[in-house]
């Protein structure tokens, strides 16, 4: 029907003029107004956070008002009345919105902030072995979201036994981790910043292998960051293994079939 075309017409128009912008946590968030807005005597400009937080105003012939809750954080600069937040956390991710209210509101700008952590922690669950092998649980997880890998290894070969417990983010990410002989590592990567953890579990000598297996977890969104040129690939689960070449042995490589997250 007519209506629903119209419709989603306007809805993609909407999504279309939403700009994305990623900040390292702990930095500065800085958001210009370049269209054109006029302040009179009946019309302010709000900055609002998810649309019911009030961050700050300009006022006509006057100096811009920050509100208690942003005081010593939040800043209104002239002539276009552009925010800065200092010190972003991890709960500033949201919809932050600069609206001219004059009897009725109306938006000036629009932007999608996502606050992207650093760190990634690793912790070695378990290790358990045998005669033969001995088998590994590791978390490696950050503030969006976790994988929990096993690995099982012999004196030759490690293979990635599975994966659970997975926290998927919304947000453009990505997530690994891998053991390469007694080492396991937990690479973090997003739009602004990249990390790697590393840790050798205690008693797993007898593992040592010159193997390298690999977990990586990758999650996107569907929208086009104004911000960034790399785009992640499309939202993968998959786990790869190799084996290294050895004397009088025949190189071998797995791949299993990548499974499309849930």
């Amino acid at each position: 029907p007519f209506w629903n075309r119209l419709l989603f017409m306007l809805w993609l128009l909407s999504v279309s003029s939403l700009q994305h912008v990623f900040v390292l946590h702990g930095k500065d968030l800085h958001l210009d107004i370049e269209k054109p807005f006029k302040l009179d005597e009946q019309t302010d400009l709000f900055w609002k956070f998810n649309s019911s937080n009030n961050i700050a105003k300009c006022v006509f012939n006057n100096n811009p008002v920050v509100f208690n809750k942003y005081a010593g954080r939040a800043e209104l600069f002239r002539p276009n009345c552009s925010l800065k937040l200092k010190n972003v956390q991890h709960n500033d991710s949201g919809d932050y919105k600069a609206v001219t209210i004059s009897g009725e509101e109306q938006k000036v700008v629009e932007y999608k902030v996502i606050v992207q952590v650093t760190p990634a922690k690793l912790t070695v669950e378990s290790v358990s072995k045998s005669s033969d092998s001995c088998n590994l649980t590791v978390t490696c997880s950050t503030v969006d979201f976790n994988i929990s890998s096993s690995f099982r290894c012999d004196g030759k070969n490690c293979c990635h036994a599975g994966e659970k417990d997975l926290k998927a983010t919304k947000y453009f990410s990505s997530l690994s981790v891998y053991l390469q002989q007694d080492t396991i590592f937990c690479n973090h990567s997003n739009q602004v910043s990249w990390n790697e953890t590393k840790k050798t579990p205690l008693g797993h000598e007898s593992c040592t292998s010159p193997t390298s297996t690999y977990a990586l977890v990758e999650f996107h969104t569907g929208q086009k960051s104004t911000k960034t040129e790399n785009i992640p690939q499309p939202e993968t689960v998959y786990a790869q293994v190799d084996r290294a070449a050895k004397p009088n042995s025949t190189v071998q490589q797995q791949t299993p079939k990548p499974e499309e997250n849930q």
